[in-house]
């Protein structure tokens, strides 16, 4: 297996704008750094896990029944547009946001599996990063493991960006301007997903 390649393939995947790294810098200006912590495990957890299931026997239930996947992609285009509407209507006031909460590792662990990226990722690294070891199985545990090691610190940058992001927020007013950004760039997200989704529904 390439470990370099797929290191630098897991790192650009996780660095780069997406439904996660949207929400969890949204969480880093609305909450802080601290409460944003479990947003980042549950993502750090959710996506390594994908990859055993995927690895593990998953990649033929959706080779011989590829509907699966026609089925979860509008349920995560319904959760984003509903964690959009969360994120544009969230706390603007600093003892609103002290209370509140961001979403916890289990909520976030259960969306890497409807969420269109994380799929993305997951089936090309499979095709990619395996098939160079005797063991599969042992390739399929160091993918995850990469994906574990090197997605977090990528997670928690942009959950870094977004509490500096939001010491320069000094009223309600540009909290919501803010939170009306971060949900359009969420929405701007589902695009492809939700552009498949209409091809298989025409399909039908």
């Amino acid at each position: 297996m390439p470990i370099f390649s797929a290191i630098l393939f897991f790192v650009a995947g996780a660095g780069t704008p997406g439904p996660n790294n949207t929400i969890a810098l949204a969480s880093g200006a609305a909450f802080g750094f601290r409460k944003t912590v479990p947003t980042i495990i549950g993502v750090n957890t959710g996506f390594p896990t994908m990859i055993l299931v995927v690895g593990l026997g998953l990649s033929g239930v959706l080779t011989q029944w590829p509907w699966v996947l026609d089925v979860l992609r509008p349920i995560g285009v319904l959760y984003l547009l509903w964690l959009a509407w969360k994120i544009a209507t969230g706390p603007t006031d600093l003892q609103q946001r002290r209370a509140g909460k961001p979403p916890g590792v289990v909520q976030m662990a259960l969306f890497q599996f409807v969420n269109p990226k994380a799929w993305t990722l997951a089936v090309a690294a499979l095709s990619a990063y395996t098939g160079f070891w005797d063991s599969f199985l042992a390739e399929i545990l160091v993918l995850a493991l990469i994906a574990l090691i090197f997605g977090a610190p990528c997670t928690a940058f942009w959950a870094l960006l977004g509490v500096g992001a939001g010491r320069f927020i000094s009223n309600p007013r540009q909290m919501r301007i803010f939170n009306l950004v971060m949900a359009a760039l969420l929405v701007l997200s589902l695009i492809p997903a939700a552009v498949e989704t209409w091809e298989s529904l025409q399909q039908l």
